[in-house]
């Protein structure tokens, strides 16, 4: 009962998702969307996808969302839908149709057995712990990489040593001119 009612708060959330006029907004209802299938998973006996659900569906890709629309900015396109309602509505519907007919067979014995490894903080920082930490290191580390490489002033031609660089081939670059124009040419020899 309990996976039935969170699974229906995450198709909400995901319909919030897609309804979102804001991408900001949009990835935060995504961000919770993710979270709740990392919940449901756990309920239903999974407890090492849950932790990569919530690690990187809702963590990793929710940071690398928000960065980007920030970066890029946020454009409201005003037109036409890209798919239309029909097209939309029936892959919504043959998803439901799949995900109940994979659901069905797993509310015999194995519902009796879901969290029987341990409470979600228990299974996250004890027996996942190691995993969590590299992945909380990757994260960071991909973040700051990302500020790295957005953080140049300019383009990286445009840095002080590839100035000087390009300065110092062109003085070398009119020297050779230079060179060539005082030369000049030998009496051609007839054959």
């Amino acid at each position: 009962m309990l996976v039935a009612a969170l699974l229906m708060v995450m198709l909400a959330f995901a319909a919030q998702a897609l309804r979102a006029r804001r991408l900001l907004y949009s990835s935060l209802w995504l961000a919770g969307t993710s979270a709740l299938l990392a919940t449901i998973v756990f309920q239903l006996g999974a407890p090492e996808v849950a932790v990569i659900e919530l690690s990187v569906g809702a963590g990793l890709v929710t940071v690398l969302f928000v960065f980007a629309i920030n970066i890029a900015g946020e454009e409201i396109y005003v037109g036409p839908p890209l798919v239309p309602l029909w097209a939309g509505g029936t892959a919504v519907l043959t998803a439901l149709v799949l995900l109940g007919a994979l659901a069905r067979p797993m509310a015999g014995p194995a519902s009796s057995e879901a969290g029987a490894e341990g409470s979600f903080a228990q299974v996250l920082w004890q027996a996942r712990g190691l995993d969590v930490l590299v992945q909380m290191v990757l994260i960071f580390a991909g973040v700051l990489g990302l500020l790295g490489l957005l953080a140049e002033s300019g383009a990286p031609l445009d840095q002080p040593v590839a100035r000087a660089v390009a300065a110092e081939r062109q003085r070398d670059l009119q020297a050779l001119e230079r060179i060539a124009a005082d030369v000049t040419p030998r009496d051609e020899v007839h054959v």
